[in-house]
């Protein structure tokens, strides 16, 4: 009866150690984003475990504390007293009489060690690891109290430890953040178990893109901007704009490196309907201006709240590079809204091994599309076709052809001095 009582005792610090381990594991293991969606529908204990997981040494050195304890227990019940009530059991046989108290030392050794690493220890860590978050909530509420309880002595625990890290110079660990590569796996991660759409994740990874693309890589270049002539008559305005799809207009002095500022085709609309004539002065509407060093992100936030939702892009000279339109920085993000035009983030895809892709194309879109690695001078240059000068090292002709990383480019219209069209395949350049 004796024995039975022992060992009953001993199987209960197993479990007990189980569920430390169980506990422990959870908390660490969890997802705070997790636990955060947990707390938002009103499971009981999320936010406790929230709390914890954001500072583990609240409740870590009391769980140490609880495991060693029940070490020391199961010790003291299996190594000592167990051990002495089956060695008169073992020396009844008459070959095993002169071992029998090492042979019963060792069997209860070996039976706690077995039932300690099953039921103690990979069990409940791998129910920890299958639900974390839902282990955590519920186990969070017994382990705060513990913590609580053992707040002396892991108090003076900690000031031990800490008191021996800093003789070895170590100091505590500042507190982690969740870093855009670990994100973007994240998001793989999402998109392999269909969480999250592949649409979904190639629009989030471009919104994290668009802080580091600068406003050069999603503006308009002055080169296709329309534009009006200041001193144009009548007759040539009219003719601009019915001949243009756009609305808004840059106006120049001369020529297109000097704007003076924009006007709305509605704008000369209204006037005509008033019975004024056609005047550029009385229209010319004055847009912010933002420098070619900003990014795309500070175009957008700058743009947001800008009534005409245009700017012009000057250099550090104050020449004009061109426009940006929060349209841009949008169609950065979701692509072009035009399905009768090809994308340029996206390309068109020809066949199995090759991409029609357009030369305006922002290069850090290409980058992502071809898994290219470092580009040659990268950051002189932010469109595909900037790509190609940079490759060629002379101004492209069609038919031009260059491999670079695995990808044969070649160069399939130009528009005027500049690249058009752009089509990238996996062949190799004939010798």
């Amino acid at each position: 009866m004796e024995i039975l009582l022992d060992v009953g005792i001993i199987l209960l610090l197993i479990v007990l150690n189980g569920l430390f381990a169980l506990s422990e594991l959870a908390l660490v293991s969890s997802n705070r984003a997790r636990l955060t969606v947990l707390e938002r529908k009103g499971h009981h204990g999320a936010a406790l475990a929230r709390r914890l997981s954001e500072d583990p040494h609240r409740f870590l050195p009391a769980v140490q504390v609880g495991i060693t304890l029940i070490s020391i227990l199961s010790g003291v019940f299996g190594g000592a007293h167990v051990a002495s009530l089956i060695t008169p059991i073992i020396a009844d046989v008459p070959a095993l009489a002169p071992f029998a108290e090492s042979l019963g030392l060792g069997i209860v050794v070996v039976l706690i060690t077995y039932f300690t690493m099953v039921i103690g220890e990979l069990v409940p860590k791998q129910l920890a690891l299958r639900r974390p978050e839902i282990v955590a909530a519920y186990v969070a509420g017994p382990l705060a109290t513990l913590a609580n309880i053992t707040r002396p002595v892991v108090y003076l625990l900690s000031l031990s430890s800490n008191f021996v890290l800093l003789l070895f110079g170590a100091h505590r660990a500042a507190s982690q953040t969740v870093t855009e590569e670990e994100l973007k796996a994240i998001l793989a991660e999402g998109e392999q178990t269909g969480v999250i759409e592949t649409e979904e994740r190639d629009m989030i990874e471009r919104v994290l893109r668009l802080a580091d693309k600068p406003v050069r890589a999603i503006m308009t270049p002055r080169t296709g901007i329309p534009w009006i002539d200041r001193n144009d008559s009548a007759e040539e305005i009219a003719e601009t704009l019915k001949s243009s799809p756009f609305s808004r207009f840059i106006v120049c002095d001369g020529a297109v490196d000097n704007p003076v500022g924009i006007v709305l085709a509605k704008d000369l609309l209204d006037g005509l309907l008033r019975g004024k004539p056609l005047s550029i002065t009385d229209a010319l509407r004055h847009p912010q201006v933002i420098p070619d060093t900003a990014t795309a992100m500070d175009a957008l936030e700058r743009l947001r709240s800008d009534p005409l939702g245009l700017a012009l892009v000057l250099d550090e000279y104050g020449s004009f590079e061109g426009v940006v339109t929060a349209a841009d920085a949008l169609q950065a993000i979701v692509g072009d809204p035009e399905n009768s035009a090809p994308d340029p983030i996206t390309g068109t895809q020809q066949d199995d091994s090759a991409l029609l892709l357009e030369g305006l194309m922002p290069v850090d879109e290409v980058q992502v599309r071809l898994g290219l690695p470092e580009l040659p001078a990268e950051g002189s240059y932010h469109t595909l076709a900037g790509l190609i000068l940079a490759l060629l090292r002379r101004v492209p002709r069609e038919g031009d052809r260059i491999a670079f990383a695995g990808w044969l480019f070649e160069v399939t219209a130009m528009d005027g001095r500049r690249v058009e069209k752009v089509r990238a395949s996996r062949e190799k350049l004939a010798e």
